[in-house]
């Protein structure tokens, strides 16, 4: 397989003699997902980049699933990335695929399966013209909502078909659907309790017989497509809106799961954020933290879940902060600090839902759960730290004052001398800070550590803190 991240030019084969000479083969696409996949494993090639925390868990199931050649549907609360997973199945298509020019279903040339061009394949023979379509054209996403109708996912008779005179039982009078057009290819379903329960229906003979039913026609096309799924299991197990004969048709149902370390947690909010201005890793490591803490809570209703988008998102708001202090302040870099989680908090509430009964302490839910996880980290790295002198200038009278517009520089030029003490270089050093502003949201940290455990004391007031 090549990368799917540099696209090859197509082959310059343009007819199925050609095509036929160059000693092509046909593989059902099943076939070619197996043989790809298994190609991939024996090369020690990843076929699942991007996918973070799965690889002893969901990966080897899915894995199985495709070699066995079943249609799968992935179980899974909010934001566990089910749909990543299933966009990721598209690299192990063929990057290039031949089909025959023009076909409503991009049929492959030595198999075509809907009337018009079988005719045209008889007529033509080898100078059948073909054309090519890359791995990304034969994945197709449909995101199920209760309007979903049968016409969009099978087809339809096409009136204006008719009125050209083809009868009513004429095949071609059909104007095909979402599921027949993605015929050689991979069809993926999000959210699929949505679809309502006669919808459904529509799918029992396209899993299992592989042939469509349009208003009464029974077309027998050998579709040859692999249907996956997504879902919230709440909706599939309790409220049972999958059908009973349509969870029978998957042959494999995959339980999908939140990051099980916070390395993987900090791994995909570093890939998944788009963030425009420096979010140092202790932060993220923060936001890991504090999602796993929410998600752990009993106040937080976890039928729901907590979406890894919660830490994307919150790492996006503590980048913005510190670009809009950056660019207030004239600094040459914008770098996030402690200081910046506040601003995260502010947005993210509706993120989360909460158990009935806890109505207007959410606020202090999640700040409560917020100062958990900055003292966790802060623990995790500071260990073995001695900071008595910092304590004690701050108790004989001196005071650092940080917060949301308060420039990098002013915060390191306020902490207090020291001496010959080497304190602050080896915060620093802990945290790999070099720049002024890494070297702030350092201490910052250190200082609110040191609050957190009561060592300190801290005041604020419109968007400025006082440690002292």
């Amino acid at each position: 397989m090549t990368s799917a991240h540099v696209m090859a030019p197509p082959p310059e084969i343009m007819t199925v003699g050609a095509l036929r000479a160059s000693g092509h083969t046909y593989r059902p696409l099943r076939v070619e997902l197996r043989e790809n996949l298994l190609s991939a494993l024996a090369n020690g090639t990843d076929p699942w980049p991007g996918i973070h925390g799965f690889d002893t868990t969901v990966i080897p199931q899915l894995e199985r699933a495709l070699l066995a050649g079943h249609d799968v549907v992935l179980l899974g609360e909010r934001g566990q990335g089910k749909t990543r997973v299933l966009r990721s199945l598209a690299g192990l298509l063929d990057e290039w695929s031949p089909i025959i020019e023009g076909s409503e279903l991009g049929e492959h040339p030595f198999h075509p399966v809907i009337p018009a061009s079988r005719r045209r394949a008889s007529e033509l023979g080898d100078d059948l013209p073909i054309a090519w379509r890359h791995r990304s054209e034969r994945y197709t996403e449909k995101l199920a909502t209760p309007d979903t109708s049968v016409a969009d996912l099978i087809g339809d008779v096409d009136p204006i078909k008719v009125a050209e005179g083809r009868s009513l039982g004429d095949p071609e009078t059909i104007h095909y659907g979402l599921i027949p057009r993605s015929h050689r290819g991979i069809v993926a379903i999000n959210e699929l309790p949505d679809l309502a329960e006669r919808i459904q229906v529509s799918l029992l003979n396209v899993m299992e017989e592989r042939d469509i039913q349009i208003r009464g026609y029974v077309l027998r096309l050998d579709l040859d497509v692999l249907v996956v799924a997504s879902a919230n299991p709440e909706d599939y197990t309790n409220r049972g809106r999958i059908i009973t004969p349509l969870q029978d048709r998957f042959g494999a149902e995959i339980r999908t799961h939140y990051p099980q370390t916070i390395e993987e947690e900090i791994a995909v909010i570093r890939q998944e954020a788009d963030l425009v201005a420096e979010v140092p890793e202790h932060l993220l490591e923060v936001l890991a933290r504090f999602t796993r803490n929410l998600r752990e809570s009993d106040a937080v209703d976890q039928r729901a879940g907590v979406s890894a988008r919660f830490a994307i998102a919150g790492a996006e708001t503590i980048a913005a902060a510190a670009l809009h202090r950056a660019t207030r302040q004239h600094e040459e870099v914008g770098v996030a600090r402690p200081v910046d989680l506040e601003t995260a908090v502010d947005v993210l509430g509706g993120k989360i839902e909460f158990e009935t009964g806890e109505e207007g302490r959410e606020r202090a839910i999640l700040e409560h759960l917020l100062r958990t996880a900055v003292i966790e980290t802060a623990r995790a790295h500071l260990r073995g730290i001695d900071s008595r002198g910092l304590v004690d200038a701050l108790h004989d009278g001196a005071t650092v004052m940080t917060g949301e517009q308060v420039p990098a520089a002013d915060v390191l030029a306020a902490m207090p001398i020291l001496g010959e003490s080497d304190l602050y270089d080896r915060v620093a050093e802990r945290f790999g800070a070099q720049t002024p502003g890494e070297r702030a949201g350092a201490l910052e940290l250190l200082l609110e550590s040191l609050y957190l455990e009561r060592r300190i004391s801290k005041d604020s007031a419109a968007g400025e803190t006082v440690y002292g």
